[in-house]
């Protein structure tokens, strides 16, 4: 008897052991998850502050207390799902009804000058004979008319909307760091809004090859951006051919019976007009993959740009890119390109009399000959998993989200997870953030903002409202940072040092300036909302508090000390009033001159000096050194 009581204690024994093992294998990640912060000797809403700063476009009021209701990790695992409710977002969104257009729309809606005139030529809405020449005035009517008649729009407003629709997305999206990833990985991934054959197909581009893909398989994200009109037109892969053209040749043959017969042959002739353009080849080495030390050689370059041959963009629009190729798929039917080894998927085209079939090795890979459009997935799939590719966008990730000179243990052990885990993003970024290095106190406001990551981040710390969004894009680009037309391939520079200098600092401090006191059209701030309309007593009380409310759970009395001196500008209240004076001029009123009136401006006047301090404190927080800092 004792000893079935012993077998079935065991029993019950083991079998507990068995349920809290299962129970702890069926933990989500978020909870298994333990960020180190305390080891580095932080507080938690210094750590949350922290998290906020790096993986948000700066906090606003209430936000870490957010994430300590919810747990660092679980808001961390929820930010990287990216799939919260952005309701407010998309109800500001609406008014932009193009940025959600597809390329073959936008083409047809919004075409090119250069096409736009084509036309208005071809049916008769304007003399051929007449462009360039006399009265320009008269001319550009002309294509105006004919562009409304039509229902045509401009390009430059396409732009505006996308551009509008990046800052209110920075600004208002409940999912900031799939914002964040967006911003970053079309910065790696780089196309420019400055080459106009491929600006209309641009806001497609980060729509849909860029956004969904941020946290997903790198291989992925790389084959994408590779298929994406934008980046084919770009870095001119969509006119790379390899194949040469076949020409007949008649012949006259004299035959052994003295008659002559004329026969035809095919001769080789000059390769197709563009031959091999090796732009891309080279960039998704240098810049996507591998890195510039990435052991590749110039002969890999030029077998790359082989093996992506045939590799272009599908007709799309009426009378626009494609044209020729739209004959040649009339011509076979689009149910017959298949069996003539075409590969249409969307916007991308693979067209094999444009590829190039001879063999090929690229960093001591063979490919065979005749592979056709599999020869890219299978090039693109080998560089998306090599080991310097793995280093590469490790050490890029790390130095975005933890320091400009990331630690080498820390990109060694991202490294090791992105090739473990067959590149997945979303890994690699718990593992950075998992890391002690993350979490050391010289990590802390190491990054400097870049001029949109300051303007955004200003918007959201004051709770700004704004109305029209142009007009931070016209602030972000006067303090350096032209979103979308960045020329060069490698996108901006991610390092502090490219943002900072004597002429930008002074831009930022005018910015910071502008925005609190309201001086930038369609940016709505009420700065006394932020302090529950407590008004402070002093200059000085001021900068205490409001720098405590913008700049959370920092240290800030050396910060204070240093501004406490820019307050005592013995200008400030000459300054203050003339801006006053100014600003009463601008505020409606009757035409009745009566003492009512005058009373109604005098009050205004006191209100606005008032506010006009208040808002010299903030602006002065604003373009601070310490508010630079992320």
């Amino acid at each position: 008897m004792k000893t079935s009581i012993k077998i079935s204690l065991s029993f019950v024994f083991v079998l507990l052991l068995v349920l809290l093992f299962s129970s702890f294998q069926k933990k989500p990640a978020a909870e298994k998850l333990i960020f180190p912060y305390k080891q580095a000797g932080l507080s938690e809403r210094q750590a949350a502050e922290h998290l906020l700063s790096r993986f948000t476009y700066g906090p606003k009021p209430g936000d870490i207390d957010h994430v300590l209701d919810m747990g660092l990790e679980k808001w961390f695992m929820q930010q990287l799902d990216g799939n919260l409710d952005d309701k407010v977002l998309n109800e500001k969104l609406a008014q932009f009804e193009d940025i959600n257009l597809t390329n073959t729309e936008v083409e047809n809606k919004y075409p090119r000058a250069a096409r736009v005139l084509r036309m208005a030529i071809k049916e008769g809405a304007i003399d051929k004979d007449s462009v360039n020449k006399g009265n320009q005035a008269a001319y550009r009517k002309q294509i105006k008319d004919y562009m409304e008649q039509k229902g045509l729009k401009p390009q430059r407003e396409l732009y505006r909307q996308f551009i509008n629709q990046k800052i209110l997305r920075a600004a208002y999206t409940n999912n900031q760091l799939r914002e964040l990833l967006t911003d970053f990985w079309f910065n790696h991934f780089n196309v420019s809004l400055t080459k106009n054959q491929c600006a209309s197909f641009i806001p497609a581009y980060e729509r849909d090859v860029i956004r969904p893909n941020v946290t997903d398989k790198f291989s992925n994200l790389l084959l994408a951006t590779a298929k994406s009109p934008a980046m084919l037109i770009y870095l001119d892969n969509f006119i790379s051919s390899g194949q040469p053209t076949a020409k007949m040749r008649k012949d006259s043959i004299l035959m052994k019976d003295g008659t002559i017969v004329k026969k035809f042959r095919k001769v080789q002739t000059k390769k197709k007009q563009g031959g091999l353009n090796e732009n891309y080849a080279r960039e998704v080495m240098e810049l996507h993959t591998l890195g510039v030390d990435g052991g590749y050689t110039q002969a890999d370059v030029t077998q790359a740009a082989r093996v992506l041959t045939g590799w272009t963009i599908a007709p799309m629009g009426d009378d626009s890119y494609g044209g020729a190729i739209k004959k040649l798929i009339d011509n076979i039917e689009e149910a017959n390109l298949e069996k003539r080894g075409f590969v249409h998927q969307g916007d991308f085209l693979f067209v094999p009399t444009r590829h190039d079939n001879a063999e090929k090795i690229v960093l001591g890979k063979r490919f065979a000959p005749n592979g056709g459009y599999e020869e890219g997935t299978v090039l693109l799939n080998m560089l998306a998993h090599h080991p310097s590719t793995a280093k590469f966008i490790s050490k890029k990730i790390a130095t975005r989200f933890v320091s400009d000179q990331p630690a080498a243990k820390l990109a060694d052990r991202m490294a090791k997870t992105f090739i473990k885990s067959d590149g997945d993003i979303k890994q690699v970024m718990i593992v950075m953030v998992s890391s002690p290095e993350f979490w050391q106190a010289d990590a802390l406001r190491e990054k400097t903002k870049s001029p949109f990551e300051l303007a955004i981040s200003a918007v959201r710390s004051l709770e700004a409202q704004i109305v029209q969004p142009y007009q931070l894009f016209s602030w972000v680009n006067k303090m350096g940072q032209k979103m979308y037309y960045y020329q060069a391939p490698t996108g901006f520079p991610d390092k502090g040092q490219y943002w900072i200098n004597t002429g930008a600092l002074l831009n930022r401090m005018n910015f910071g300036l502008a925005l609190a006191s309201q001086r930038i059209p369609g940016i709505k701030v009420d700065l006394g909302a932020l302090n529950n309309h407590h008004e402070p007593e002093s200059a000085d009380e001021a900068l205490t508090i409001y720098s405590k409310i913008i700049m959370p759970e920092r240290n800030l009395d050396a910060t204070i000390k240093r501004l406490k001196p820019m307050l005592k500008d013995p200008d400030l209240n000459k300054k203050v009033e003339m801006a006053a004076n100014k600003n009463i001029m601008t505020i409606p009123d009757t035409n009745e001159d009566t003492l009512a009136n005058i009373k109604k401006s005098r009050i205004a006047k006191d209100i606005y000096i008032k506010n006009s301090e208040l808002a010299q404190v903030v602006g002065v927080i604003l373009g601070s050194p310490e508010f630079q800092r992320k």
